[in-house]
């Protein structure tokens, strides 16, 4: 039988949980990063530092692997294209295309009939004052820019004067909807029709970066199964392959909107790696390298914290309880805002 090596661009800890479960399948993984410290390296069988536009760090990627999947969606896109082109990638990068940019991303699933928050393209600052039906609201780069990097909140028309437009980028200025609840569901597609899917995960953010998940989400029957139909048809429309989460906001009339899609693994899927007989991570290799689908079953409740920056340090010496799993992401540095590791408590 022969071994597949999977290619895996980005060395965090999403690459090292994929690392990790791929192990688990007898998998061998390469990863290919533009960071010499990657935590993943040391979860992984092989490891190669370089930038990942360099044409000769991809030919040594490829030349070991049989296919690639990734970690985070901002990789460049021409990257994977030209990796596509030696390699198959898995979820297409065609896909990424889309969801790198928000304006393209919303316009996608307003096109399913699905409800998004009222937005609109902010190209300069007259556009920005010329959109005061939209405060309070949040402006956001329309590419990159993740765990509230690149966005700006505006509460009132005196915040406009504050706001620095850089003139060579597009941004997006999402009107705030009345929150009462954010959950976000996580699906594992196989092919057409061939799902496996969580139940929705409630989720807290501190700062615009995830602090707590739970299941089951405190969420009604009809919140419930919407927000799993809508995440089938949008991962359908895609022809996606691999995990993929879709974000919720759910408003104080009930009301649920996609926020955002992350067409990878999710750090609110965490959980899962304790509280279901087969993990977000172990499904996303099932399906990206054509193995057997297995029912998916949650054995207990769960809850999650995110251990950010100096929250690590109150763990590392830590005894913990059977139901307590802690996992340290091992990053060298600890940085405010970093995401060093998490912990999750099984609820019986």
């Amino acid at each position: 039988m022969t071994v597949i090596n999977l290619g895996i661009i980005g060395g965090g800890q999403l690459g090292s949980m994929l690392a990790t479960a791929a192990k688990k399948l007898n998998i061998k993984t390469t990863i290919f990063c533009d960071d010499k410290n990657a935590p993943a390296q040391d979860f992984c069988d092989d490891f190669i530092f370089g930038n990942y536009q360099d044409s000769e760090k991809i030919k040594e990627f490829t030349d070991k692997i049989n296919l690639v999947t990734f970690e985070f969606e901002n990789i460049p896109f021409e990257t994977l294209k030209k990796i596509n082109e030696i390699k198959k990638v898995l979820p297409n990068p065609e896909i990424n295309k889309i969801i790198q940019n928000r304006l393209t991303e919303k316009d996608f699933v307003n096109r399913l009939n699905i409800q998004t928050t009222k937005y609109k393209l902010i190209r300069n600052k007259k556009d920005l004052e010329d959109s005061l039906d939209f405060i309070p609201g949040i402006l956001k780069t329309s590419t990159l820019g993740y765990d509230g990097k690149g966005q700006f909140k505006i509460n009132s028309k005196n915040d406009l004067d504050i706001v620095k437009i850089n003139l060579n980028k597009e941004y997006i200025f999402e009107k705030l909807v009345n929150l009462k609840k954010e959950i976000s569901v996580i699906i594992t597609r196989f092919g057409p029709q061939k799902y496996e899917i969580y139940e929705p995960i409630e989720n807290e953010h501190e700062h615009q970066i995830l602090k707590y998940s739970k299941i089951p989400a405190e969420i009604d029957q009809d919140i419930f199964e919407k927000s799993k139909e809508w995440s089938k048809k949008i991962s359908e429309e895609l022809d996606y392959i691999g995990t993929l989460c879709v974000e919720y906001f759910i408003d104080k009339n009930n009301t649920l909107y996609v926020n955002e899609i992350a067409p990878r693994v999710h750090n609110s899927g965490h959980l899962t790696i304790n509280s279901h007989n087969i993990s977000q991570f172990e499904n996303h290799i099932r399906a990206v390298c054509a193995l057997e689908k297995l029912e998916t079953k949650k054995l207990f409740n769960a809850k999650m914290i995110n251990l950010i920056g100096k929250d690590i340090l109150n763990y590392r010496d830590k005894k913990f309880n059977k139901n307590e799993f802690f996992f340290d992401y091992q990053k060298k540095e600890v940085k405010p805002k970093r995401k060093m590791g998490h912990f999750t408590t099984l609820i019986k």
